[in-house]
This record gives structure tokens, sequence and C-alpha cells, in this order.
């Protein structure tokens, strides 16, 4: 029960203006609980594997916390509303986290006027405090910066003695939403290669993964904020710094009511002019579309997913819990230098519904092997052996289901020179080059297995893998109302075949 105490007295002594605005429970009440039902083993908990052992550890890197703030706009400047965008403490995402199973999560809060004070004297002592409360979860300081000339981006700065500092220093000098009065020079694209510049300055550089890229698309290919050119400048100017984007974005419960039914005005992802498709940003889910023509670029571009949290579903919002909903899992130890190196070297698959819960695709030629986010050499004239091997987790997912992966799609693409035209989004040579369903696997202990034999090859490769527990053979364009529970979809990351040079 001390422990219980301490976490009212901690939390109750942090500023608490206008924080659970919908809650029916104070938020101290509902900490309390729910730290007490963790403690006595009560609530249901992710399990770990030894620190020194890799493994698969789920986790979401796009959280708001009370700390994405309102701001009081008759002030000058402007003075933060705490609650005013998301509305809960970051000790309670982190404890939603643990109960849904993540092991790593990242503090985002949005920026705003000033805003970079609002992160070194509020938002990073909470975060300290939610590490101490819930040292289970790896909590990394970042924000959801407010990208020059694009939409916004998950920033994850290291876990370092001077994290704070550190972010802080690219919020309050390029966070485009900083400065007051409003300065439109702030918001450009050549501005944003400034501050990837900045970032690879600093001593242990950040990550930098785009957010729902096309929520601003008004067409399939007729894209808003963010757009082909921009991305490949990011990964240009600092390739192990901007290194991916959000396959799958936040706000998925979207097309639900509070009670669960249709809300039939909703659309998931927020996507409100041209949808996501199987919960996934059109960049992602089109065969041979943007993340393919990226990928045949031999470039280090990965894909993630996440919750975007500001407000849960069944309090009016659109957002499932950390965890509850979609997973990115990274292959590492467990730690918080393994984790980032992980997400950088694109060792990583995603899914959403915990349709699958592991996930290895390896490459084999003669005794060299290569798996998720690695690079196999094949030696002239070798055939390559495919295996693809996934868990089921049998056990119901946070919908109370027992989702069944229907089909496996193995995708392979060229990887060819940089291209000429940098606002390209597609890559013709990408192709399905075999699909999976239950009869083709077979059972491996608790895993299903699948092989497959890629004869000699001409040319560099690519493969990737999906697979949903739906009969679409291409995933469908969501409708306003979709119940995100009944379409879900797994990605990997490539692995890449390269043939002597």
């Amino acid at each position: 029960m001390q422990i219980i105490l301490e976490v009212n007295q901690q939390v109750s002594n942090m500023p608490t203006a206008n924080i659970f605005p919908l809650s029916p429970q104070p938020p101290v009440l509902v900490i309390s609980i729910l730290f007490g039902l963790l403690c006595f083993g009560i609530v249901n908990t992710v399990s770990h594997a030894a620190e020194d052992e890799p493994a698969w550890i789920a986790g979401d890197h796009h959280i708001h916390s009370r700390f994405s703030v309102g701001w009081d706009m008759t002030k000058v400047p402007p003075a933060p509303i705490l609650g005013g965008d998301a509305i809960y403490p970051i000790p309670m995402n982190a404890l939603m986290a643990r109960h849904f199973g993540l092991g790593w999560m990242v503090a985002t809060d949005h920026g705003g006027p000033n805003h970079s004070h609002v992160s070194l004297e509020r938002t990073y002592p909470e975060l300290q405090l939610s590490r101490e409360l819930v040292p289970e979860v790896m909590q990394f300081f970042g924000m959801e910066f407010d990208t020059p000339g694009a939409d916004h981006s998950s920033l994850i700065v290291p876990n370092t003695h001077d994290e704070a500092e550190h972010l802080v220093s690219i919020e309050s000098q390029f966070s485009k939403r900083e400065p007051w009065p409003v300065d439109p020079s702030w918001d450009t694209e050549p501005r944003m290669l400034e501050a990837l510049q900045a970032m690879q300055r600093l001593p242990e550089p950040p990550i930098l993964i785009a957010h729902h890229p096309s929520r601003s698309a008004t067409g399939a290919g007729a894209y808003g904020l963010v757009h082909p050119a921009e991305l490949r400048a990011w990964n240009n100017s600092a390739p192990g710094i901007a290194v991916g984007m959000e396959g799958s974005p936040g706000h998925q419960a979207g097309g639900l009511n509070p009670d669960g039914s249709a809300n039939l005005k909703g659309a998931r992802g927020a996507y409100g002019a041209y949808p996501t498709l199987g919960g996934f940003d059109q960049m992602t889910a089109v065969v041979g579309g943007f993340w393919d023509s990226m990928l045949g670029e031999g470039r280090d571009w990965w894909i993630t997913a996440n919750s975007d949290s500001h407000q849960h579903v069944s309090e009016g919002g659109t957002d499932f819990w950390p965890g509850e909903y979609s997973k990115t899992y990274v292959w590492a130890d467990r730690n918080y230098a393994a984790i980032l190196d992980g997400i950088r070297g694109g060792r990583i698959f995603v899914t959403t519904g915990d349709l699958i819960s592991e996930l290895y695709v390896t490459a084999t030629a003669g005794a060299q092997q290569a798996g998720i986010g690695g690079t196999l050499q094949v030696p002239a004239g070798s055939s390559v052996e495919i295996t693809i091997r996934f868990l089921d987790p049998q056990v119901p997912n946070h919908h109370g289901d027992y989702p069944g992966v229907q089909r496996v799609d193995l995708i392979m693409g060229e990887i060819r020179e940089h291209v000429t035209d940098v606002t390209t989004d597609s890559h013709p040579s990408t192709k399905i080059v075999a699909r999976f369903t239950e009869q083709d696997w077979r059972r491996v202990g608790a895993y299903n297995e699948i092989h497959y034999t890629l004869e000699e090859l001409e040319a560099d490769i690519f493969i990737r893998v999906r697979g949903t527990n739906t009969n679409q053979l291409e995933p469908d364009l969501d409708t306003l109302g979709e119940n995100p529970w009944d379409d879900l979809w797994f990605y990997s990351n490539p692995v890449r075949l390269r043939l002597p040079h």
C-alpha cells in the first residue's frame, strides 16, 4: 500500500489543471487503482526475457500526455493549458503500456509557443517519475516534432544524462510552432534540413520518424503536407536519423463510438480526405508504391505502428491505449541503446490487433543468413531459401477476439540506383511472388512455418512479408465507421539480398 500512496502523493503534487475533462474518475484514483492491481499481479503484464537475450520487444513511439497542452490565447505570449489536447499523465500512459504488453514507449507531446519550457520544466520531471513508478517499461524522452515544411514526426532522444537538454535544444531552435509571434520562416523545407544537420551534431543523435504521412492527402498519390521528394531529402541529409515513417498511424478507433458501436462519421487514423487501407497509410499499403520505391533505392527506410494516444475511445476520443491495438516490435536486448539501435537498423515488424506476436523472415544462402533489417550477400549462382515463421498468440486480443492469420504474402522488388525524379512514388518491379494460406504452412512447435525458394538471382532484391486475418487480396480502402478489430494486418520490414559486384 505504501507505493500506492507514493504514486498518489507524487502525481498529486504535479500541475493538475484540466487533466481529465471527460474522465468519470479523478486521474490520481485511476492511477492508484491500476498501480495497486499491477503490484499485486492482478493485471496482466508483459513477460520479459533476460536482459542479455535479444527478443521481440513491443513498443509505441507516438504517445501524448497532458503536456500536449491547449493554449490561452488571451495571454501574450499564449499560456499553456494542461490537458488541453491530450489528457493523461505520463505514468498513466506507462501503466497502460505495461498492461497491454509493451516493453518500451516514447513520450511525444506537441509543441507550441515557447513549449520548450514546458518540455524541460514539466514534461521531463514527470517522465522521470514515471520511469521510477513503471520501471518495466523503457520510457524515452521525445516529442511530436512540429516539423518545418511538413506535418509531424516522432523525435526520439537517446537515453543519456543530458537527454532533456538535447531535446530542448532542437525544439527551441527548430520546432515550427515554437516562436511567438508566429514566424513563417520557421516552417520551410530547407529549415527542416537545417534541423537534421543540427541533430547530427549532437553527441548522441536522435531518431526521427514521419507521422501519418498521407493524412493530408486528397487522393491516391495526391499528397499534402508530406510528399516523396521531402522524405527523400530528409533521408539524404541524415540517413541515420530520418529512418522511416508510420506505416500504420494512430487514431485507429476513429470509426467507433465510446460504447463500441459504429461512428459513421469517423475515419480510421483521422484520414478524412483519403482513407487508410487496412489501417495502413497509402505510402505503405500499396504494393509497388512509395515505400517500395524507397526500398528499391537501397534506402534504410522503415515502417512502424503506434497509438497516437490522446484520449481513449471509451472517454470520447479516437484512440486506443498504447499497445491495445497497434504494436511496433523491435528485435533487441532489453535496454535503451539496443532498442534505438534496433529501430535504426530496421529490425522491426508491426501488427494490429495482436494478430501475431513474433515474426521471423530469414534468408539463407549456403552457410550465410540474414533476417528482418539485414542484408545477405548471395554467392553467384546460388539459390536462396526463405523461411517465414510466425507465432499466433493463442490468447484473446484486447477486444476479446482470437484472430487467425488467413494469408501471408511474400513481396519482392529489385534494388537499383537512386531515382533521378525525387517525386517518384512507384516501383514497378515490386510484386507479390507468392501467397500462402494455412494449407501452405506447417506447425513447428508453437510456430507456423513457411518455406520458399528463390532460384538464381539476376539482380539485387529486397523481400518483405505481410499477412492478414481477412480474405482481401489487397487491403481495401477503409470506410467511415469501420470496426478496426475486423481488419487486421502485419508487415515486416525488408531483408535485402545482394549479388557480388
